[in-house]
C-alpha cells in the first residue's frame, strides 16, 4: 500500500510505503512547509503507521527538504547509495539561491548497495541502481505489489532532466532500457514527479525511446 504526497515547490512526491505489519518506509520526504509536514504526520498517525525507513532514491534538494523533519520526528537517519553523499553535502551551499530555508539533513549510518533488498514489515524492496539523472540513483522494486518508486528517472511521457551535476543522459536512457523496461510491462511506476504509469505505457508511448 503506497500513499503519494506532492510537496514542495517543485511538487515532489514523497511516498509512504506501507503493509498489514502497519510498519511502513518514507521515501524521498520533500516537506517544506508546515501544512506539507502535517499531511504525512496525520496520515501515518490516522492509520496508526509505524516509520522504520527512511529512502532516498537520490539526493537532490527537492528530494531531501524533509529528511531533517522526519529524522526529529521519528528518529530516523536516511538511506541511500554512498554515491549520492556529495550531492546531499552539496545541497546547503545552493539552497539559499534557490530560495529555501534547508534544515541540514541528518548523515546515514547505513549506505544502500547497488543491487539487492532491503525489507520492512512483511515488505522486500529490490534495489535497482539506475544513475543518470544523478550520479547514483536507486529504484525500489516491490515485486509482490509489481510497483515501483522510481525517483527521478522515468516519468510518465518523459525521463530525469541529466544536467545537473553527475548527470549523463546516455547512461539514463541506457538504465531505463535495460533495467526497468525488463521489468513487467503492468509494473505500476511511481515517480519523483507527476502522476503514476507502467512500464508497458512507457515502452509503448514515451518520446525518448
Amino acid at each position: 500500500m503506497l500513499k503519494v504526497f506532492p510537496n514542495n515547490p517543485y511538487q515532489e512526491n514523497t511516498i509512504v510505503l506501507y503493509d498489514d505489519s502497519l510498519q511502513c518506509a518514507i521515501i524521498d520526504p520533500g516537506m517544506y512547509t508546515a501544512e506539507e509536514q502535517n499531511a504525512v504526520v496525520n496520515f501515518i498517525s490516522d492509520n496508526k503507521l509505524k516509520p522504520v525507513l527512511l529512502l532516498n532514491t537520490h539526493c537532490h534538494i527537492d528530494h531531501v527538504l524533509g529528511n531533517k523533519f522526519v529524522f526529529d520526528q521519528y528518529g530516523l537517519k536516511p538511506q541511500f547509495n554512498i554515491g549520492e553523499q556529495e550531492i546531499l553535502d552539496a545541497v546547503p551551499a545552493y539552497a539559499p539561491s534557490m530560495g529555501f530555508r534547508y534544515e541540514l539533513s541528518p548523515q546515514p549510518e547505513v549506505y544502500l548497495p547497488e543491487t539487492g533488498t532491503i525489507s520492512f514489515g512483511n515488505t522486500e524492496l529490490e534495489l535497482i541502481f539506475a544513475p543518470g539523472h544523478s550520479p547514483a540513483s536507486l529504484c525500489f522494486y516491490n515485486r509482490k505489489d509489481n510497483v515501483l518508486v522510481g525517483g527521478d528517472v522515468l516519468f510518465r511521457g518523459s525521463v530525469g532532466r541529466s544536467d545537473l551535476p553527475g548527470g549523463n543522459h546516455n547512461l539514463l536512457i541506457k538504465n531505463i532500457e535495460e533495467k526497468l523496461f525488463t521489468l513487467p510491462d503492468d509494473c505500476t511506476v511511481y515517480p519523483g514527479h507527476g502522476p503514476e504509469t507502467t512500464i508497458g505505457y512507457e515502452k509503448d508511448t514515451n518520446p525518448f525511446f
